[in-house]
């Protein structure tokens, strides 16, 4: 039997109401959307136009994929990030939008003409480099990361969107920047999920690249080599911003002052979470 748009929205909503996390009426339409290769105001001008056999079985196929806990992201391979449609991958995490904010606090910390150099550390999809570079195509912008399959899919990325202020490499955090550059501008959403944290088995969390979460008992061992190593590729007067867990924010703060780190600071999301800390190399 056949049915029409509005029959299989409500017919996918009904399976996928067990979903732990979002809502089912938006992933139900954000799968049609994928499959039928349309925006959204598609299904809803055209709710009585009708499914063929074929379309049908591979709807029920995506939705069985997204019952057995699969991510949106990964299932249609999109995610936009600063109004960017990217390429994600499960090499790469799916960005979110509270990491937008970091991309914001960074902007605010460039001159507003000429070039300057910035590293983004540990780049996974290139979000947040990318992002930068839309805003600032007169600056050079290292994308790191020290898997080579998300690097690939970043580099992918970014010949798609065409910038050309993009430099990648391969590595971990600071061993990937080129030579003895020094930059204005360090930023990184690093792992910063502790080992043993429950978070990590809820949600898209248990699909994503584990190493590109956790790290360590405290969740702080990644963020501890970027604040160690800051002060040797920072320009004099040059910003490390960090993102972080909800609860480290106090002490992330004590890591970038005890690197030599002045003006150390912290700022909330929307949902009034200390989630970023900046710091910077004094002149």
């Amino acid at each position: 039997m056949q049915k029409n748009i509005k029959q299989t929205l409500e017919e996918a909503a009904s399976i996928l109401g067990a979903q732990p996390d979002g809502s089912s009426q938006l992933e139900a339409a954000a799968l049609l959307c994928h499959l039928l290769e349309k925006p959204r105001s598609y299904l809803y001008a055209w709710p009585e136009k009708m499914l063929d056999s074929a379309q049908y079985q591979a709807y029920q196929a995506l939705l069985q994929r997204r019952r057995r806990g699969e991510p949106i992201a990964y299932i249609t391979g999109r995610r936009e990030f600063w109004s960017l449609e990217l390429e994600v991958t499960p090499d790469t995490l799916i960005p979110r939008p509270d990491t937008e904010l970091l991309v914001e606090l960074a902007l605010t910390h460039l001159p507003q003409k000429g070039p300057c150099r910035i590293a983004d550390l540990g780049t996974g999809s290139g979000a947040i480099a990318l992002a930068i570079a839309s805003e600032r195509p007169d600056c050079g912008i290292h994308a790191t990361d020290r898997s080579s399959a998300a690097l690939a899919v970043a580099r992918k990325n970014g010949e798609k969107l065409g910038f050309d202020n993009m430099h990648f490499h391969q590595g971990s955090w600071f061993e990937a920047l080129p030579g003895h550059d020094r930059f204005r501008l360090i930023l990184s959403n690093p792992p910063y999920i502790p080992n043993d944290d429950p978070h990590l088995a809820q949600g898209d969390l248990p699909s994503e690249p584990q190493e590109a979460l956790a790290a360590g008992p405290d969740g702080l061992n990644d963020i501890r080599k970027i604040a160690t190593g800051a002060h040797n590729h920072l320009q004099p007067g040059g910003w490390l911003l960090l993102e972080h867990g909800f609860d480290q924010a106090a002490a992330v703060r004590e890591l970038l002052r005890g690197a030599g780190l002045t003006e150390v600071q912290s700022h909330r999301d929307l949902a009034g979470h200390e989630r970023i800390t900046e710091g910077r190399l004094p002149q």
